[in-house]
Formats: C-alpha cells, sequence, structure tokens
C-alpha cells in the first residue's frame, strides 16, 4: 500500500496530513500573502504595504515557503536596479477558493465564537480556586 492508498484508507493519517498543510498554510502571513497575490502579480513593497504590520523578515521567509510549496513564483527581471514579482501559481490560485469559504466562516460565525469565548472565560474564573 503506498502513502495515498493509507492515507485514504486511515482517517488518522488524513487528519495528520491536513495537520501538516494546515502548518503551512493556516498562518496569518500566508493567508494575507496568498489573499493579496489572488489581486496578480505583486512586487515585493507592494505586498508589505499591502499586508501591513508585516516584518520584511517574516514576509520574506513566508514567501520562500509558498515559493518552496509550489504556490508561488519569483520572476526576476533584469532591470537596474533588478525588479523581482510574485504571483500566485495554479496550485495557488486553486488555494483561494478553501480559504475564501474559511473566511467567509469565520465572518458569519465570529460574534457566536466571541460570546463562547467569554462565556467560557466568565465560568472558568468562577471555578479557578482563589490564590
Amino acid at each position: 500500500m503506498d502513502d495515498d492508498q493509507r492515507i485514504e484508507a486511515d482517517p488518522h493519517e488524513r487528519c495528520r496530513a491536513l495537520g501538516a498543510i494546515l502548518d503551512r498554510i493556516g498562518d496569518k502571513w500566508t493567508v494575507m500573502a496568498v489573499g493579496a497575490l489572488s489581486e496578480g502579480p505583486m512586487r515585493f513593497n507592494a505586498l508589505q504595504r499591502l499586508i501591513g504590520a508585516v516584518s520584511h523578515r517574516m514576509l520574506t521567509l513566508t514567501l520562500r515557503g509558498l515559493e518552496r510549496d509550489g504556490l508561488v513564483t519569483r520572476t526576476i527581471y533584469p532591470t537596474i536596479p533588478p525588479k523581482v514579482e510574485y504571483a500566485l501559481t495554479n496550485l495557488g490560485q486553486r488555494l483561494i477558493p478553501p480559504l475564501k469559504t474559511l473566511s467567509d466562516w469565520a465572518v458569519e460565525n465570529q460574534a457566536e465564537l466571541e460570546m463562547a469565548q467569554r462565556a467560557y472565560d466568565a465560568s472558568a474564573a468562577r471555578s479557578a480556586p482563589a490564590s
């Protein structure tokens, strides 16, 4: 049985495989970079301005990881100074619909999640032993 068949047959393996993918694509900088690039190719500084609060180093690491995973291409144009542009690959483009679905779910359920968190925190505070 090859790895794909094992993952298909075993729900725990499917969860592990999904966890590995979510670790890679689920961090906020990856989601924001893919979202920004969904509008089309961009230069590094334009991406950084659009995303906001991301450091130069973190955006560099994020883009390198996305390039390694085959989600982003990095094109260097032979100009002075060199122009570098990032774009989503076909694989990266196919990530947009699932991220959009997750984003829609988050927006639709944010208030309910926050209410549940407040209720949990209040309950935990009442049941915590006094120091």
